[in-house]
């Protein structure tokens, strides 16, 4: 069975916003780090026609912490499906998620819709800047779908926990999606303490890109067989922050014909708060090695 692409261009969605708007369901994740509302400020500023605004924070995460601890843990699917179902989004919609930011947060509606069954879903290539590029108009009109009837699957799946990821470290292939000032620990702007997980790869998301859009299949496969995260040695595992920006490597390995990535959604946010070693400098490092356990037999 062929899978749906992950992307869409802007000139098929202004062809399918003209001709199937019925169908199509536009929604704009535009959300920015530590500037809360930012993006519905955005938004309200000028989206594409027909688009709703859902926010990383409080429509696409669960921060009473569902899903696993971190800065924006999955909301449980079915109050994931309720959220989606009341905004008007259903069963029979092409799903289409754009940003501002090279995909990366879109991308996060994306891999959740898909995870749970949805595959009726796409990100924008390009966002609101290929759109625009293309003669696409912007509206400051706010839709008002009726709700829909939404069907998704009850479990996420494809997600590792940390202690599972710890048990595996230098088992997995582990992908850090940050940007290098933040993988090396030279800079932290939110999370308690700087550097990264060890044996983790730096692989920030910029390198998926060529004038923010997503790189040809074949220079996107030898990116990551470059990373040794082609699937050949084991499971690829991506990481970032807070298990967001992560799954434009989940988009990128898609289109790139390789297995799909597990996602450790609690990310460096989690990890930094939970006491685990962490490694600074430009070097992945070793994994932990665990403390042996005190014979006490004879005592």
């Amino acid at each position: 069975m062929t899978r749906r692409s992950p992307l869409i261009s802007a000139a098929d969605l202004r062809s399918r916003a003209s001709t199937a708007a019925d169908r199509l369901r536009i929604v704009d994740c535009r959300w920015v780090l530590g500037k809360p509302g930012a993006g519905a400020a955005a938004y309200a500023a000028g989206h594409l026609p027909g688009a709703i605004h859902l926010d990383l924070d409080a429509d696409l995460a669960d921060l009473r912490g569902y899903g696993a601890p971190g800065r924006h843990p999955l909301p449980s699917p079915a109050a994931f499906e309720a959220r989606l179902a009341a905004a008007g989004i259903g069963d029979d919609h092409l799903v289409v998620a754009y940003d501002d930011v090279g995909g990366w947060v879109a991308a996060r509606l994306w891999w959740m819709l898909a995870t749970l069954g949805h595959d009726e879903v796409a990100v924008l290539d390009g966002g609101i800047e290929a759109w625009v590029a293309a003669d696409g108009p912007l509206s400051t009109e706010i839709p008002a779908w009726p709700p829909a009837s939404l069907h998704l699957e009850r479990e996420w799946r494809g997600v590792i926990s940390r202690e599972e990821l710890k048990s595996r470290l230098g088992s997995v292939v582990l992908l850090d999606a940050r940007a290098a000032p933040r993988y090396r620990g030279e800079v932290e702007p939110i999370d308690p303490v700087a550097g990264h997980i060890p044996t983790a790869r730096n692989a920030p998301v910029d390198g998926n890109l060529a004038e923010g859009r997503f790189r040809p299949p074949a220079e996107l496969r030898d990116r990551f067989v470059a990373l040794g995260a082609d699937g050949s040695t084991g499971d690829v595992v991506t990481a970032c922050g807070s298990g967001t920006s992560a799954l434009h490597h989940a988009i990128a390995m898609r289109l790139a014909g390789l297995p799909d990535p597990i996602l450790y959604v609690g990310s460096y946010s989690d990890w930094s708060r939970s006491g685990e070693p962490v490694v600074t400098g430009p070097e992945p490092g070793l994994p932990p090695v665990n403390e042996p356990v005190a014979d006490r037999s004879s005592t």
